[in-house]
């Protein structure tokens, strides 16, 4: 265990450290508490999932971790270390200087990431502004990731425009930009959700030969769950801004401990063995995230909810050897086992 409660994944010192996250959105009615104590690490070279519902916001870390907020953003509390030092504090200038560089994203819709009235060629050199080389060598580079992603005949089509490509095609060419540059850290921001499910699984397993092969650590945000159980090493369950589960994939899946965790799980049409016309859903929404807010988050919508959820927020219970979420069930369960 860290100082901080945490579990420690590796010996080494993670990649992405985020500690004790919290971060509102101005607004003219109040202040939206987005994230709320958020605790995660990135170790080298793994897979780190982010799940949960629109609203949850796995989005929101993720753009935190780039530098890439809103105006109206404001971090109250915690820090974002990265290779040990706190992006939150950095020097704007150093800290643009990681991006496209030690940290790459692709982002979630391939349609608008990319410049619409410059060539995929020109934005493909352009990103290679740290590397050295001729214009001639870093066209090469482009073109070698443009074949290693599965475009074809990638000679004649970097000169094309990003409308000349389909859905599919233009996120193959994200991909190839985000690691073009072959970065430490990637952070995937859904980066599935426009394509059909055919185009989906072919992305998926892109990512993960490419991850493999450049060694790069990876933040991968998705509410699919089919697509994180094939990519990632672990999992973070995220509700209404707060970490509610985390631990490996297996673990996850196969002995989830936070009743969000579980009804996310039940909900997966691809562990749904009847046919049905009725797809099963989690009553009630998200909450609404302006003001204080005391207890657990997610007892509203929790068939399991008791008078302590409404009076205390729920600490972090460790179930396995680094599989931990937060719900005062676990407390119950662990006293009536002693």
């Amino acid at each position: 265990m860290t100082r901080d409660g945490l579990i420690q994944h590796t010996s080494a010192r993670p990649l992405l450290e985020i500690r004790s996250l919290s971060l509102d959105f101005g607004t003219p009615r109040g202040r939206v508490h987005a994230l709320r104590n958020v605790s995660l690490d990135v170790p080298a070279a793994q897979v780190i999932g982010i799940v949960g519902e629109s609203g949850s916001g796995k989005s929101t870390l993720a753009y935190t971790v780039m530098g890439l907020l809103s105006e109206n953003a404001d971090v109250t509390a915690g820090s974002v270390l990265f290779e040990g030092k706190d992006l939150l504090k950095m020097p704007a200038q150093a800290r643009r200087s990681l991006l496209g560089d030690r940290l790459s994203m692709i982002f979630q819709d391939p349609m608008t990431a990319l410049n619409p009235v410059r060539t995929i060629e020109s934005q493909m050199i352009d990103i290679q502004h740290h590397e050295r080389g001729s214009q001639g060598e870093k066209r090469a580079r482009a073109l070698e990731m443009l074949h290693r992603v599965g475009i074809p005949d990638p000679q004649s089509r970097i000169g094309a425009y990003p409308h000349h490509f389909s859905g599919g095609m233009r996120q193959r060419v994200c991909i190839a930009m985000a690691l073009l540059v072959k970065p430490a850290l990637l952070v995937a921001d859904e980066p599935t959700t426009a394509l059909d499910a055919t185009l989906e699984v072919q992305i998926i397993h892109l990512l993960k030969d490419l991850q493999k092969e450049i060694g790069c650590s990876v933040l991968f945000v998705s509410h699919h769950l089919g697509a994180v159980a094939e990519l990632c090493d672990r999992v973070a369950v995220m509700y209404a801004g707060e970490v509610v589960e985390e631990g490996a994939v297996r673990d996850i899946f196969h002995n989830p401990a936070h009743p969000y965790t579980r009804a996310l799980l039940e909900c997966d049409p691809g562990r749904i063995k009847k046919s049905t016309r009725t797809l099963p859903t989690i009553p009630g929404g998200v909450p609404n995230l302006l003001g204080s807010k005391v207890g657990c988050i997610f007892r509203p919508r929790c068939r399991h909810a008791s008078n302590r959820c409404v009076q205390e927020n729920p600490v972090e219970y460790r179930i396995g050897f680094d599989h931990v979420a937060r719900c005062h069930l676990l407390d119950e369960e662990r006293l009536v086992s002693a």
